[in-house]
């Protein structure tokens, strides 16, 4: 998993979160994904759509949800 967090063009921090493929090159695992050509940005394959991820999507969001309240009730 990559990530990456900006705020250079907008006015609040935004994050990007790329998974990383076991089919991938081992010499672009360690490289931003933005280095891939265009074509790979569009791969049917790996394209988000609820039907496939939104089970997934909804695990992560309970998990960082209870990692944050976790972490606020640290004190």
């Amino acid at each position: 998993m990559n990530y990456s967090i900006y705020g250079n063009s907008d006015e609040f921090l935004h994050a990007h979160i790329f998974p990383r493929y076991v089919w991938e090159p081992e010499e672009r695992k360690p490289y931003p994904v933005f280095q891939y050509p265009k074509e790979m940005w569009v791969m049917p394959a790996v394209q988000y759509c609820d039907e496939k991820n939104l089970s997934l999507r909804h695990q992560i969001t309970k998990t960082l949800t209870t990692l944050m309240t976790k972490d606020q009730n640290v004190k």
